[in-house]
């Protein structure tokens, strides 16, 4: 696990990024790698998992390590940038509204994309971003599906591609990249994403959209919410956001959706859950789970 605490402790996202914002960055973070293979080639300075920290901070910091590498060469050949503020932190009040805070894992990822591909780096760089799950936004054909992006001066610009790919996938496709054998034999068998990619490169580098909602717009006071958006403020706050994943799904899911379409809404119960309703369309069925 990946963690980071700021210094001190008790310093809210407000705080922090009004530290970043206004460029005196006096605030330290303390981070907290459990894996030691992996702790030996993290670069130190950039924050783990806190819902605290924005992640245009993360951006700047991976663009300064980016920076010296074009200064002094060696950039490794592989890389892992790390952006959780897309999780969100419900309306739990004190906190960023759910839009700012995927706004501010949007600008992050774009200034990365943008630092990269101005960089001398970018003719031979490939950049996949997904998300470790489809973070309680049940897609309405599987709720396995989620997006991924595919960067590079080799890959189809503004193209949709609606090949089958799954996490193996994205993980084979890079092992031919690097020229790295298959780990085992669900990465082997994974498809190859060559429907992302082209002959001809463009080499045009890319321009980060500005954000056009503030990263620090906060979920109002429980007193400033009528009845049913405090009862999903509650229910925010009864969340674990203190680590990854540690919400429960199909409650963090209802928070999002009447934040985002009302609170008198219908929530769509029957578009919920892992295979949603769009596999009959698909000509697919779902079996009865057996044990192997």
């Amino acid at each position: 696990m990946d963690y980071a605490e700021p210094i001190p402790k008790e310093l809210t996202f407000k705080e922090i990024y009004e530290d970043f914002r206004s460029g005196s960055r006096k605030i330290l973070f303390s981070q907290n790698i459990g894996i030691e293979n992996l702790r030996r080639y993290s670069y130190r300075e950039y924050p783990g998992w806190n819902m605290k920290i924005p992640d245009v901070l993360r951006a700047e910091i991976f663009l300064k390590e980016l920076k010296e590498y074009e200064e002094k060469g060696g950039l490794p050949n592989f890389l892992i940038v790390y952006l959780p503020q897309d999780h969100t932190s419900g309306t739990s009040p004190g906190w960023p509204t759910p839009r700012a805070h995927v706004a501010d894992n949007d600008l992050a990822l774009g200034r990365v994309v943008e630092g990269i591909s101005k960089s001398r780096f970018w003719p031979k760089t490939c950049i996949f971003v997904i998300e470790d799950d489809p973070q309680n936004g049940f897609d309405h054909v599987d709720g396995h599906r989620s997006v991924c992006l595919v960067i590079s001066p080799y890959t189809k610009r503004g193209a949709l591609v609606s090949n089958f790919y799954n996490q193996t996938s994205v993980l084979h496709t890079m092992e031919r990249i690097l020229g790295l054998p298959p780990m085992n034999q669900m990465d082997a068998m994974a498809p190859v994403m060559t429907a992302c990619f082209t002959e001809k490169p463009d080499f045009r580098p890319y321009t980060a959209l500005s954000n056009q909602i503030p990263l620090d717009e906060m979920n109002k006071k429980l007193a400033q919410l009528n009845t049913k958006e405090r009862y999903w403020a509650r229910r925010s706050l009864e969340q674990n956001f203190a680590g990854f994943d540690c919400a429960d799904d199909n409650t963090l899911n209802r928070i999002l959706w009447h934040w985002a379409k009302g609170v008198d809404t219908p929530y769509p119960a029957h578009l919920a859950g892992a295979h949603a309703t769009g596999l009959t369309a698909l000509n697919l069925i779902l079996v009865p789970e057996q044990e192997d």
